[in-house]
């Protein structure tokens, strides 16, 4: 084992281009995780260019029951490039924090990573694998004493020194070797976090709102009406917990969206914009390019060139 691997064995964060060595990955092949599936380039991952996914292994798991109150889904992605190949993977974040528990070629053994203003990017190269807990809004709190402003529009190393609580459930997710097995173990850290911490009714609220947007990306009524609570109350709810607002989290699931939409072939994007409830095309482009960086025709072209390329 090299001196950058046994330090993240300990937890400790070392220099990036210090990688320790990347062991088996047991059952790590999407097919061959009990209850995963792929993830898909048709679905709303927010990968951007998500032909990408051809050139290494990601796959979702369901959380236990108990857990999904803390936990949207877990993810697991596996990679082994050629040498000096790499990737320069963007991504449009769900409204959610994520927490990684991170091998090989990687920035830092374990990463908490905030919401982002615009797509968050990184380069994957080397050979490595990440289990992922993609949190719901109650989910920091219950696991952290970190803050969503302490996140935002960061990736942060988790050390002991960051957040004690934290680095400990990682460290303990870690010991299991494989996506299967870091998930049933996640579950039952989770679950005892639960205990000590229960969820408090602004955090249910919060969980509530952001499934009901992502369910349907153009709402039909106010979020506020929805739930029969007043707008600031929704507001206080989605700041505590996400740090940020709700027409912010609506507009970025909304952005999720016109990515799948234009990596799945649509073309129509006045259709498009209709129905999801901007008010003309020209403010989709907007929204889109402020967020993605490029317009929504570029990208569609990049989509199909790269299809072309990696078929």
């Amino acid at each position: 084992m090299t001196d950058g691997a046994q330090r993240r064995k300990n937890g400790d964060v070392g220099d990036v281009g210090d990688v320790g060595d990347v062991g088996d990955v047991g059952d790590v092949a999407v097919g061959r995780v009990r209850g995963g599936r792929p993830m898909r380039a048709d679905e709303r991952s927010g990968v951007l260019h998500p032909e990408n996914l051809a050139q290494y292994a990601a796959g979702w798991l369901d959380p236990d029951p108990a857990a999904a109150v803390v936990v949207d889904q877990y993810w697991h992605v596996h990679w082994r490039m050629g040498t000096h190949a790499s990737i320069d993977q963007r991504v449009i974040d769900l409204p959610a924090i994520t927490l990684t528990v991170e091998e090989g070629d990687v920035p830092a053994p374990f990463v908490a990573t905030g919401l982002h203003a615009r797509a968050w990017r990184r380069r994957i190269g080397g050979a490595g694998n990440v289990f992922a807990l993609r949190l719901r809004p109650a989910g920091l709190a219950v696991l952290s004493d970190l803050t969503p402003q302490q996140l935002a529009d960061r990736a942060v190393p988790v050390t002991p020194a960051l957040d004690q609580r934290l680095h400990a459930l990682l460290a303990q997710i870690r010991t299991a070797s494989t996506p299967g097995s870091r998930a049933r173990t996640a579950d039952a850290v989770i679950r005892a976090c639960l205990a000590e911490r229960p969820l408090g009714p602004e955090q249910v609220l919060a969980n509530a709102v952001v499934a009901d947007l992502a369910r349907r990306p153009r709402p039909r009524a106010p979020v506020a009406e929805t739930f029969g609570v007043s707008e600031r109350t929704v507001q206080r709810a989605l700041r505590s917990t996400l740090g940020r607002g709700p027409k912010w989290v609506s507009r970025r699931i909304r952005l999720q969206e016109v990515a799948r939409a234009l990596a799945s072939g649509t073309t129509d994007l006045a259709a498009l914009a209709d129905e999801l409830g901007y008010a003309d095309q020209a403010h989709l482009t907007s929204d889109f390019r402020g967020v993605a960086g490029t317009t929504p025709g570029s990208y569609a072209r990049a989509v199909r060139a790269l299809a072309v390329a990696v078929s």
